[in-house]
């Protein structure tokens, strides 16, 4: 007989997932808590390990039709911000490690990542199409900040005076201010802010190591002031914890200077299913059934959805009141629906006069 009871298991300190899912390419049998010889105390520590690895490309050719972008280069695999609802996780697997706690502590590093770019940018048959960094995983997470893989990708970037789009939680762009300006100035940059919810509390347990959120929004205010175009992406909305926000956080983005307001719902495909259950368990275990519930009410009684355009902004009540929100939030606030549009002529010139050279 199963018992629900009270919060008093550990929980893992800095960390959004509390569990190791299994990894459902490998017969290896995981240990679901790896942590619980060095438990001492109510918090455990898990250290990040970070592994080198040398990919042969670094381009990704996005094939969905819902995510509003062609290619995409992620510098890091797993990702430390530790997001517990984080879609990428259910990608880690296919590296050999669980999409739980693995995956925000075991970060695969692509140190080659600016050399394997600068290659594709000169090579002959790239004909230069906006590339988005942070298609899977932050560009910015905390090892950016020693790495720097990110400002060495914009600074080639520049240099080729080819388009990119930047997605991240992380006030750590602005250390990259003088790049984005240059990139600026020919309008070869558009960067989106995703923030959604102005609860710092819920943030801390939802988004552990992301920035917090007053410093999202002076990032928007300090982007937008220098004239960079700044979408705040409200992503996911989780119906029962985030979705009260969407008015205020439209009104203080807005003040802040964002553009452009997108935002996509929950999905909890794979393993994120077991894991934001766990989760709530752990976090919020009066809501977790509530929460749960209206998850599935997006998605026809399940937690996710992997047809393009459901599984992004999903069906039924729930989600047409989401949906209206944003509409009128947008009217209210004065945040437009239309997509950046890069310049792809400087490239297209500069690519024209490298080939000529080979002629």
């Amino acid at each position: 007989m199963h018992f629900d009871l009270p919060i008093i298991q550990p929980t893992v300190k800095g960390r959004g997932a509390m569990i190791n899912t299994q990894n459902r390419f490998s017969n290896e049998v995981r240990d679901e808590k790896p942590w619980i010889w060095d438990w001492e105390g109510e918090d455990i520590n898990l250290k990040t390990q970070f592994i080198d690895t040398y990919p042969k490309t670094i381009v990704n050719k996005v094939d969905s039709p819902d995510v509003g972008l062609e290619y995409s280069l992620n510098p890091y695999q797993g990702c430390e911000h530790g997001c517990v609802y984080c879609y990428a996780r259910n990608t880690h697997p296919y590296w050999g490690y669980s999409a739980g706690l693995d995956f925000e502590t075991k970060i695969l590093v692509k140190r080659n990542a600016p050399e394997l770019l600068e290659k594709l940018l000169k090579s002959k048959t790239w004909q230069g199409y906006p590339i988005m960094l942070s298609g899977n995983t932050d560009c910015y997470q905390p090892i950016e900040k020693q790495l720097e893989i990110t400002r060495s990708l914009l600074k080639v970037f520049l240099k080729y005076k080819h388009p990119v789009g930047i997605v991240t939680k992380n006030a750590l762009i602005l250390r990259d201010l003088d790049i984005l300006k240059e990139l600026n100035k020919h309008k070869l940059i558009s960067v989106a802010i995703s923030l959604n919810t102005l609860d710092e509390d819920l943030r801390r347990v939802l988004e552990p190591r992301t920035s917090s959120v007053q410093k999202r929004i002076e990032t928007i205010r300090a982007l937008s002031k220098e004239g960079i175009p700044v979408t705040a992406l409200a992503a996911p909305i989780i119906p029962g914890l985030n979705d009260t926000d969407i008015l205020p956080l439209a009104k203080k983005v807005s003040e802040a200077g964002a553009r452009r307001l997108a935002h996509i719902v929950v999905r909890l495909n794979g393993d994120l299913a077991e894991i934001f259950t766990n989760w709530l368990e752990h976090i919020y275990p009066d809501r977790k059934e509530k929460v749960l519930n209206k998850i599935k009410s997006l998605f026809g009684g399940k937690l996710g959805s992997s047809q393009f355009v459901e599984r992004m902004k999903g069906s039924g009540k729930i989600a047409d009141i989401i949906h209206q929100q944003f509409d009128m939030a947008k009217k209210l606030y004065m945040l437009k629906d239309e997509k950046f549009q890069y310049n792809l002529d400087l490239y297209r010139a500069r690519s024209g006069q490298q080939l000529e050279l080979f002629a």
